[in-house]
């Protein structure tokens, strides 16, 4: 591993590396693993006629070790546009480097430049030294329960 990496923002040519980091994330966050196909919709989102994902990633040299997802919102009581940062993650190797702070400078300088007035995510409630991190930063946790509506409804599917 280098001394230095690059963050930049995700090219078409990266997808490979983003879908392997995504698979990594998922298990770290015991989750399912992205399903097939991801990186074709990948693309859409990212490098489409109308792009509704945004990406950075963590590069040392040809080698991705990170990225962060992101997309614009509407927050209804606000008023106003936010950022939601859909993922954060780098390999462990790199945590505790000023990486992740780096990342989501950029998310949010990023946002800013698209008038968003915040910025949002979560993390499993397990994730302590993720929660660790965000309190550093200066970030306030909210305790909600999230929940996931597969459409079509699972009951629908039977």
């Amino acid at each position: 591993m280098r001394a230095t990496v690059a963050l930049r923002d995700a090219e078409p040519r990266d997808l490979p590396e983003v879908v392997r980091l995504c698979r990594a994330h998922a298990l770290y966050e015991r989750a399912d693993p992205p399903a097939p196909g991801q990186a074709r919709r990948l693309a859409a989102l990212l490098f489409g006629a109308r792009p509704r994902l945004r990406c950075l990633v963590v590069a040392d040299g040809e080698r991705l070790v990170g990225y962060a997802t992101w997309s614009l919102e509407c927050s209804t009581w606000r008023a106003a546009e936010y950022a939601h940062l859909d993922c954060l993650f780098l390999e462990p190797e790199l945590r505790g480097r000023g990486i992740g702070r780096a990342l989501l400078e950029r998310v949010a300088a990023g946002a800013a430049e698209l008038g968003a007035t915040h910025l949002e995510w979560q993390t499993p409630a397990w994730n302590a030294g993720a929660i660790r991190f965000y309190e550093r930063l200066g970030a306030a946790g909210r305790d909600k329960k999230r929940f996931t509506w597969n459409w079509p409804p699972t009951s629908a599917r039977q």
